[in-house]
């Protein structure tokens, strides 16, 4: 959502972006003319590839429009190296050294330009850097270069920059409908669709306790207490927040997205009539990986994919929660959720949330990778969210929307500590999922993600059969955590 919440939450708007007049598509051809392909150009052939393949792969695109897209992006390209499936590598082995040396060979001696001035980043764990180019023979040589496993210009234009803008953020307080919560002890609000997944029932049972969540988004806000100092207080104890910033230098959220999210996971369970979280009990590690929901951008595709390698690399992480996305795969990102999953790491992701138009896309990146548990939201009553993707990536649905009107969603903390927000799609889908796998793993700590996960399948309400669009569906939390 930009401003409001029916627009857009998460993701998509899929149109081409330029007022230029489309041309005919035989100006791609693999005879790669020396010509700068237009904005329009480039989008066109984007759009071809998401409606036939479902996902883009830059790496199989004629060099002539890498090339172009990359001009089009400040001429910044991303290159995977080693043997595919070699997406990271703790050990730097003589190999991966080599192919490094090869490509930097390479882009020095077309580009003319010395080491310096062609590394923009590098990120040694996860086997790849970003370099800038400005010629095609650059890009038709790397095509051609051993041990590289993908060349991605750093395109962001595929969307309108009106519709990147902020996306998914609202910072200012929402009104909650009256019929939209109940007050429990001591004084706390209960969104309505906990009773739908029967999460009071199961808190009998887990508060999440000893299990910790990373949220990658866009951070906490400085004025949100009760997800800062206050994140101890009432039936909330025993716990800690952190914050990192690996986007822009900051630590704190400034679009309200990732405060929303952090709050559906673990808001406190007090008695100052806020809405409290899925597990009130549980540890926090946010990352203020981006600055809204969009992964459209070099920074915040690094930014990302730094936080949750080093998310990752925590021991005491059990789930990684994001609640953001791109239209087509990113690499390094990918990169870094393999990552993570190598480490065990059970990592939730949002299937997707666009206009009423434009939710016909399948299910968005990382939630369409293999490695990620995909999330989606649904109606009360079980019905497709009026802007919630849904597919057979899809693993577990949530009740996020009221029957009544599209408009009344879940209700969560607000910016500031005197507020209250309400979030709808299958970014709070996927948060209130993470939080669910933390009530499911504080029952047994020291089950493996593959045990947790199949307690959530089980409670699932079509096990044992999967559905087309919506996965194993609505958790009834209560059965998975006895």
């Amino acid at each position: 959502m930009k401003k409001n919440i029916l627009s857009i939450l998460m993701l998509l708007v899929i149109f081409s972006c330029s007022t230029e007049s489309m041309e005919d598509n035989t100006d791609i051809q693999r005879d790669n003319s020396q010509k700068l392909l237009s904005i329009a150009k480039v989008n066109e052939y984007i759009d071809k590839e998401l409606k036939e393949n479902g996902d883009l792969d830059w790496t199989t695109a004629p060099a002539v429009l890498l090339w172009s897209a990359a001009i089009h992006s400040d001429g910044m390209i991303t290159i995977g190296y080693g043997n595919e499936g070699e997406s990271f590598s703790e050990n730097r082995s003589p190999q991966l050294i080599n192919a490094k040396k090869n490509i930097l060979d390479v882009v020095t001696s077309i580009e003319q330009s010395t080491k310096s001035n062609t590394v923009q980043y590098d990120d040694d764990i996860l086997n790849f850097i970003e370099l800038k180019v400005s010629k095609l023979e650059t890009i038709k040589e790397l095509q051609e270069t051993d041990k590289i496993r993908y060349i991605e210009p750093n395109y962001s234009l595929f969307l309108p920059k009106e519709d990147q803008r902020n996306f998914g953020c609202a910072t200012e307080g929402r009104i909650v409908n009256p019929e939209d919560y109940r007050v429990i002890t001591p004084n706390a609000w209960l969104p309505w669709s906990f009773d739908i997944h029967n999460i009071p029932a199961a808190w009998e049972f887990s508060t999440g306790r000893n299990i910790t969540v990373g949220v990658v988004d866009s951070g906490i806000s400085q004025t949100q207490n009760f997800l800062g100092e206050d994140f101890n207080d009432g039936f909330s104890n025993g716990r800690t927040v952190e914050q990192y910033g690996t986007f822009d230098g900051s630590i704190y959220d400034d679009c309200g997205h990732g405060t929303a999210m952090s709050a559906a996971i673990a808001s406190p369970r007090n008695d100052d009539a806020m809405p409290v979280g899925v597990a009130y009990n549980s540890n926090l590690i946010v990352y203020r990986g981006t600055g809204d929901v969009l992964l459209e951008g070099s920074k915040e595709r690094k930014a990302v994919s730094k936080a949750i390698r080093e998310l990752g690399d925590r021991p005491d992480v059990k789930i990684i929660s994001m609640s953001i996305g791109w239209v087509w795969t990113v690499r390094n990102i990918k990169d870094a959720v393999k990552y993570a999953y190598a480490k065990d790491k059970m990592i939730i992701a949002a299937g997707g949330t666009s206009t009423q138009f434009t939710n016909w896309y399948a299910v968005i990146f990382p939630a369409s990778m293999k490695e990620t548990v995909a999330v989606t939201g649904i109606k009360e009553n079980g019905k497709r969210c009026f802007v919630c993707h849904d597919g057979k990536k899809i693993d577990f649905t949530v009740a996020m929307e009221r029957d009544a009107a599209n408009n009344r969603t879940l209700p969560v903390l607000g910016f500031s500590s005197d507020v209250r927000n309400v979030v709808g799609g299958s970014s709070i889908a996927t948060a209130t999922t993470a939080g669910i796998a933390a009530l499911v793993w504080a029952t047994n700590p020291n089950m493996t993600r593959e045990q947790v996960l199949n307690k959530m399948q089980k409670a699932g309400e079509y096990y044992p059969n999967r559905s087309n669009k919506y996965g194993y569906g609505k958790i009834n939390v209560l059965k998975a955590v006895q």
